[in-house]
């Protein structure tokens, strides 16, 4: 009988979604709304469970990128809630631009 390895999860094989890259570490998820604001009246007002839980696929460095230059949970679901939302930010894009390049 042969062992095999465990398949790596789809959103570790995938590329990703904001630089493209495809990279060795893979990619983690991240929630478009934050899931410390889905108790939140606000979101909840304006968002349905579905696009509450949509999730991005992005390699390790646009994660923490995301998370660096806008830091305020809130802020991240009220304003950068869309890949475009996300890209038009401008430090979030330059680096995303930059890191695209990368290998």
């Amino acid at each position: 009988m042969l062992h095999t390895e465990p398949e790596p999860s789809a959103s570790r094989q995938g590329r990703c979604e904001l630089c493209g890259r495809l990279t060795k570490r893979g990619t983690t998820e991240h929630h478009l709304i934050p899931r410390t604001c889905h108790r939140n009246k606000w979101f909840k007002k304006r968002y349905t469970r579905q696009q509450m839980q949509k999730t991005i696929s992005v390699c390790h460095d646009c994660h923490r990128c995301i998370h660096r230059f806008v830091p305020r949970e809130k802020e991240l679901g009220r304003s950068y809630n869309t890949i475009e939302d996300l890209l038009a930010h401008e430090q979030i894009g330059r680096f995303v631009e930059w890191v695209s390049q990368r290998k």
